[in-house]
């Protein structure tokens, strides 16, 4: 009797032990999940955003080039640019290869170039010094399919600008 009570101990805690384990793989796939879904990335563009992909497009097809799809991935990248130089207080292409492999990685950029600018007021402004400066119109005009921007201003409401391009 001694010996089938200890076996139904264990086979009780073994059951337990069992459900335990299954019923917390459950949860750890559900919230796999959830924290998957909940890192899906959403980009609301402001006015001055909008309008620089726009006129970056609107260039492009007077060349009869292929309008660029923006992607969001490209436009956070940028963003996080923008608050690194509004931090050191410098217009700069500081960190690019840490963007290119973050680009690389997660949307599986083939190619990555960008701008970047400061104190214009307009996307006007912006894309016309851009389209004036030869490095700057090439990556416009350039061999890509994708591109993202970012517009950041400072506290004295001076803008900084990241425009990322990139061929998929």
């Amino acid at each position: 009797m001694r010996k089938s009570t200890l076996r139904f101990a264990i086979l009780v805690l073994l059951s337990i032990s069992t459900i335990s384990c299954a019923k917390e793989s459950i949860e750890e796939e559900v919230n796999s999940y959830n924290h998957t879904a909940k890192e899906i990335a959403n980009f609301d563009y402001s006015e001055i955003e909008s309008n620089i992909l726009d006129l970056v497009n609107e260039h492009r097809k007077s060349l009869e080039l292929e309008p660029l799809q923006p992607i969001t991935e490209i436009s956070i990248e940028a963003e996080s640019h923008n608050y690194y130089m509004l931090e050191v207080g410098k217009v700069s292409h500081d960190n690019f290869g840490v963007r290119y492999e973050n680009l690389v990685e997660t949307i599986g950029a083939k190619s990555v170039s960008e701008n970047v600018g400061f104190g214009y007021h307009t996307a006007e402004a912006v894309v016309k010094a851009w389209l004036n400066s030869e490095g700057h119109k090439k990556n416009i005009e350039g061999n890509h399919s994708h591109f993202g921007v970012s517009v950041v201003d400072d506290v004295e409401g001076r803008n900084y600008f990241t425009n990322i391009f990139i061929r998929k």
